[in-house]
């Protein structure tokens, strides 16, 4: 006699946006659909369902991921990242501020999926990352002019059926200038510290 099936349910904790959410969800459950549907999360857009309009973006592990194409049992454990996490608190992310100050959307549907990918190329050039455009992809050499090409390139997997990429490609450019500056006065204050440190050593 053949064994029973399985169940198709299992209940998982997503850890989302800094809080943990537990749900029971079929196997076959999309993260995308288990946002939206199960936990109310509709600021993550479905479009293609297919993987390939790029609306549904979110972050897993401060990495990109198309939502629709993610199963939410594969996502336990992981940090996931949605456009209602993006900014801290009431202060906007760069990226965010900088969609709005140039215009970076029309209609709107692609905004969460685009600005969500858009902080994950920042991230990605920030450690030096190629692309597909990059002259010079030896390590060394570290992250490449973030030039209009370059991001044109990396953020080509989000689609804007509007087509307002030239408002796109301007905020991304603004929000990279924002982050470099920010990291430098990081660097900065990180510098001063280890050179108090080595004087306070020294007196001692």
């Amino acid at each position: 006699m053949a064994p029973a099936p399985s169940s198709t349910y299992s209940a998982v904790t997503l850890n989302i946006n800094g809080e943990k959410h537990t749900l029971t969800v079929d196997h076959r459950t999309t993260l995308l659909d288990a946002l939206r549907e199960r936990l109310d999360m509709t600021g993550t857009k479905k479009g293609c369902d297919q993987g390939q309009c790029g609306a549904c973006t979110v972050l897993l592990d401060n990495r990109r991921a198309v939502a629709c194409l993610q199963l939410a049992v594969a996502a336990e454990g992981r940090e996931i990242t949605t456009i209602e996490g993006v900014a801290d608190g009431d202060q906007l992310h760069a990226v965010q501020q900088a969609f709005l100050d140039l215009d970076g959307y029309q209609c709107g549907y692609c905004t969460p999926g685009q600005i969500c990918s858009a902080v994950a190329v920042i991230e990605e050039h920030a450690a030096g990352w190629p692309s597909a455009v990059t002259d010079d992809v030896r390590p060394e050499a570290g992250p490449p002019p973030l030039t209009a090409e370059e991001i044109r390139e990396r953020m080509s997997g989000n689609l804007c059926r509007c087509g307002a990429y030239v408002s796109i490609v301007q905020a991304v450019a603004r929000a990279a200038e924002a982050d470099a500056r920010a990291r430098a006065v990081d660097g900065d204050r990180t510098a001063d510290g280890s050179q108090a440190a080595k004087r306070e050593g020294a007196a001692a």
